[in-house]
């Protein structure tokens, strides 16, 4: 690939490689190697691997910044739903990546350079070889770049925060009584407390932690809310 190509690239990301193969190798399609034998190329489904690991590290280390009182099922949801084929794809539009793509003829015919499933897998490996050149925090500057965006725009914190009182109205139309909520121990120092709710409906019953007494009852409700509508299906 000529070098031109791999500075341009460098500018819209703005990063500078060291190692300049690495860049290479991440752009480099197994249909292209294919199609090259005997020359010694690697092709990026390596760097593909570990690029999954530094993307998802860095995801669920954002959303960890960004959301300190949500809970491992929370992340790991919008964690799920950031790294799929389909977000990484749209960010690698951003920057173009499809045209700096080296495929082979057969899969550049059927255009390969659009396929989400290509340029994810190539988002992956460039992140990797961004993260062997230049640490975790070049490639954490990097991504976090691209991910704070969809973090924020996808943010769910409202439809969460929303819990207690879309539990309540929905046993305000049935024979429930409406639901209590019992502070039931705090956890931790001073500096980093948690709390521990209680939340009692009829024969429903759900315990809630969070940062905030607030944030323990939403998450109380939100067990609540759930184990009815288990209930309502069964």
């Amino acid at each position: 690939m000529p070098r031109s190509a791999l500075s341009d690239l460098e500018k819209k990301l703005n990063y500078t490689f060291n190692d300049k193969t690495l860049l290479e190798e991440a752009l480099r399609h197994s249909s292209f190697v294919n199609e090259h034998p005997g020359k010694g190329l690697a092709d990026n489904e390596r760097l593909e691997f570990l690029g999954d690991a530094v993307v998802n590290l860095i995801t669920g280390h954002l959303l960890m910044m960004h959301y300190p009182d949500f809970n491992e099922g929370h992340l790991s949801r919008m964690r799920a739903y950031l790294v799929n084929e389909l977000q990484l794809s749209n960010i690698a539009r951003l920057i173009d990546l499809g045209a700096y793509i080296q495929l082979g003829k057969g899969e550049s015919l059927t255009h390969g350079r659009a396929k989400p499933s290509i340029l994810a897998n190539t988002f992956e490996a460039l992140m990797a070889a961004v993260y062997l050149d230049g640490g975790y925090a070049g490639v954490f500057q990097l991504v976090s770049r691209y991910m704070m965006p969809l973090i924020d725009v996808n943010s769910p914190s409202a439809d969460i925060q929303d819990y207690k009182s879309k539990f309540q109205e929905l046993i305000q139309s049935t024979r429930y009584p409406l639901p209590q909520y019992v502070v039931m121990g705090e956890t931790g120092p001073d500096h980093d407390k948690a709390f521990i709710i209680q939340l009692t409906c009829g024969d429903i019953h759900a315990q809630g932690f969070g940062k905030s007494k607030k944030n323990a009852e939403q998450d109380a409700a939100r067990k609540a809310y759930d184990i009815f509508m288990q209930h309502a299906v069964e």
